[in-house]
């Protein structure tokens, strides 16, 4: 051989050597941040090819895949579409899109999870095409169908929590939508759904349990505000505290009042009456003898700040870096800038429950094949132990009280034979003249089966929702369905 054609054949080995690593670079190395890229609308279009695996509550398929008969793609349709939109969100080749547990639990949904790693060699040894595996969750269909039916198109959002495992037993945000429309391959279909739900001024496709907004939590942070205290020795819950009907603001002529500028008491209850009552005066007045740090620790303790998947991202509730003696006075009723997802509060009641141990919130219980053989199952985890376990039950007690003490503002959520501990909030919003109502607890007080959260946002027909009066009946429906 010829130097030239030599000097020819080596270049040739070279551009096949390097076109070969470049196909495996792009094939192997790359494949994953390819496929995950929003813009690569073959991922999504490839996908609409495959038989996409269920995702099922109490052993329903509430989402799942049907074959189109025109072509080879498979329509994804969904039961009960709004009930469970909040979760399963819709997948849409359409615009390339998937939100939701579509596009949180995709690798399986797809079937390329590890986890299902046993289908796919079967799969690749009897020539079947690639089939997805299934999720089941832990939502319970009684207390998720209780939280749609009681809020009735008011915007808020309801969670509901296992008290001792974390698993998520309702998350519903409301107004919710139908993904069905969504879904659809027809795309003037598909668009004119996704325009008219994108211009509702109230904003249907937020999940408001777990993102887009958060909330001022309103008197339901007095839980913390308490256990500030309590840790720092500033009172007990038989602690007599000043609680006049106005209190001013440290360094400011601003008064703040209690609901309706109501009698505490007989101004000076102990804190524990103060806290069933929901006084405003008790908390900022208390807030002088705490620092800054003090009560930003507690709320750190309990997650603000931090990021969690259950798997849907969940937006991390905010307690402000800094404030001074007047901002501290309203962080410590639940508003200044302190903001809150609704899942976040019911991790703070979850906590409460289970003598001080936050458990990590998930919503796949089982991870299953195309057979519905089970893969893999959850197990429950500790996330933290921001309380302990006797200042947990010194806060139950206070709990139970606003339920049980005919002085209490959470009395709507009595339930016969059913001790209750609850926290009741209205969270004013600013000066626009509207308030939120919440409700935070669990039940029962004994045992804790139940942990909830839940907010109903004022309007016009409702500026000023009381938290007992409004978003009280709610969080009794919930418990009522989920104690059956």
């Amino acid at each position: 051989m010829n130097a030239q054609v030599r000097r020819l054949f080596m270049v040739i080995v070279l551009m096949f050597a390097t076109l070969g690593l470049a196909a495996t670079n792009i094939q192997f190395v790359q494949a994953p941040t390819l496929n995950a890229d929003d813009r690569n609308a073959r991922t999504i279009l490839h996908a609409a090819e495959l038989d996409r695996g269920p995702i099922i509550v109490a052993g329903s398929a509430i989402a799942s895949s049907v074959k189109d008969q025109n072509d080879s793609r498979y329509q994804r349709t969904y039961s009960d579409g709004p009930l469970y939109a909040p979760v399963t969100g819709y997948f849409s080749s359409v615009f390339n899109q998937a939100t939701g547990l579509e596009d949180a639990a995709e690798s399986i949904l797809e079937g390329n999870s590890q986890v299902l790693l046993g289908q796919r060699l079967r799969n690749l040894f009897t020539g079947q095409g690639r089939v997805g595996g299934g999720v089941v969750l832990t939502l319970d269909p009684d207390m998720q169908k209780a939280a749609a039916e009681q809020l009735g198109g008011r915007k808020g959002a309801v969670v509901a929590l296992d008290a001792k495992t974390g698993a998520v037993l309702a998350l519903y945000s409301s107004p919710s939508y139908d993904p069905n429309p969504l879904a659809q391959f027809d795309s003037s279909t598909a668009n004119e759904a996704f325009s008219a739900l994108d211009q509702d001024a109230s904003r249907p496709l937020v999940n408001r349990a777990i993102a887009g907004d958060r909330y001022a939590p309103g008197s339901t942070f007095k839980i913390l505000t308490s256990i500030a205290l309590l840790e720092n020795g500033v009172a007990t819950p038989d602690t007599p505290m000043d609680s006049p009907v106005e209190a001013t603001l440290p360094g400011t002529a601003t008064t703040i009042s209690n609901i309706e500028s109501t009698e505490c008491g007989d101004g000076t209850p102990t804190l524990a009456e103060a806290f069933a009552r929901s006084c405003n005066t008790t908390f900022v007045l208390a807030s002088e003898k705490l620092t800054h740090d003090e009560l930003a620790d507690v709320a750190n303790r309990f997650g603000f700040g931090d990021d969690l998947s259950i798997p849907l991202a969940v937006t991390p509730s905010v307690f402000p870096d800094q404030t001074d003696a007047a901002q501290l006075a309203m962080s410590a009723i639940g508003q200044y800038n302190v903001q809150v997802t609704p899942l976040e509060m019911a991790m703070v009641a979850q906590t409460i429950a289970d003598d001080g141990v936050m458990m990590t919130p998930y919503l796949i219980d089982q991870v299953v094949d195309a057979d519905l053989q089970v893969k893999s199952t959850t197990e429950p985890t500790q996330r933290a132990t921001p309380v302990s376990a006797d200042i947990a039950q010194e806060i139950t007690d206070m709990m139970v009280g606003v339920v049980n003490q005919p002085y209490g503002s959470g009395t709507s959520m009595a339930i016969d034979g059913v001790t209750v501990a609850a926290k009741t909030g209205t969270a004013e919003l600013g000066d626009t003249g509207y308030a939120n109502a919440w409700a935070v607890g669990f039940a029962p007080a004994e045992d804790p089966q139940i942990a909830f959260a839940v907010i109903v946002e004022g309007d016009d027909s409702q500026p000023v929702p009381h938290g007992g009066t409004v978003a009280g009946p709610v969080a009794r429906a919930l418990l009522e369905a989920g104690l059956r």
